[in-house]
């Protein structure tokens, strides 16, 4: 089984209740504000940790409180946490966070020590080997994360890019990728910007997911509570199910039940 390594953001997220999202300019009273932890690299590492996977993570948090208690969260959790860097005079990375009444939301993320993950903090890369799996999100600077791919493919690891939240990747590292995982909003962004990597997974949703030639159906969801984290969860339980050398379409399964099962519950980490 191989080692999967995130590169990614980690964030601890503010959630207030809403029956309906404010339009512009609008103000709403919402329910008590609660706090989880979050950030899609740590969203993702804590989903391949439960799937089975040995985890790594590569990234920043603040010296505060906040960091202190993310560290502890992810060793508890069996994330090695080694290679998390703390950074002085800057905030841990936070959310703002409003779910309606339908279990949708919406986000506004201040990066904080995410912002100051730099290509420098990717010297544990290179000790990466054919069967490991890096998987990276775009919550950290893109070059980041576009010289980790490149790290990881030198070294036969598999890559696994999470274009979310949306933005280009040079095509070079998008065909480094196997696959690239987006939704159906930003793989519209991709095609209208040109770009076609050789390899896409697409979730669709309800729909459940597409890759290929292999088409999954969505994991059977018993009631919508909080759909924040659903698609990290695909993605930490999909490169789980790769490092364990299971086939695309299991694993694609094994991610799609995972993300179902999510939405169950209030954050994005159970």
């Amino acid at each position: 089984m191989g080692t999967v390594v995130v590169v990614g953001s980690l964030n601890i997220d503010s959630v207030v209740a809403v029956e309906r999202h404010p339009l512009p300019g609008e103000t709403l009273l919402g329910g008590d504000l609660v706090k989880h932890f979050g950030g899609k690299g740590a969203n993702q590492a804590v989903a391949a940790a439960r799937a089975g996977a040995r985890v790594g993570f590569v990234g920043r948090v603040g010296d505060d409180p906040d960091g202190d208690a993310y560290l502890r969260r992810l060793q508890a959790y069996g994330v090695d946490t080694t290679h998390i860097a703390r950074t002085t005079g800057v905030a841990t990375g936070h959310a703002a966070i409003a779910v309606d009444a339908r279990g949708e939301n919406t986000i506004i993320v201040s990066p904080g020590a995410n912002g100051r993950v730099t290509v420098a903090d990717l010297a544990s890369l290179h000790s990466l080997q054919p069967g490991d799996v890096l998987l990276g999100s775009l919550e950290v600077d893109t070059d980041v994360i576009a010289e980790a791919a490149r790290i990881a493919a030198a070294r036969g690891a598999r890559v696994i890019l999470n274009l979310a939240p949306f933005a280009p990747l040079p095509g070079d590292v998008l065909d480094l990728a196997d696959p690239v995982v987006v939704n159906e909003h930003e793989n519209e962004l991709l095609a209208a910007d040109g770009l076609t990597p050789r390899s896409v997974l697409v979730t669709l949703g309800g729909a459940g997911s597409r890759w290929g030639e292999h088409v999954v159906p969505a994991g059977v969801v018993s009631e919508v509570v909080d759909t924040t984290g659903a698609g990290d969860c695909y993605c930490g339980t999909l490169a789980a199910g790769l490092a364990a050398g299971l086939s695309d379409a299991d694993a694609m399964q094994a991610a799609s039940t995972a993300a179902a099962l999510s939405v169950g519950w209030v954050g994005a980490q159970p």
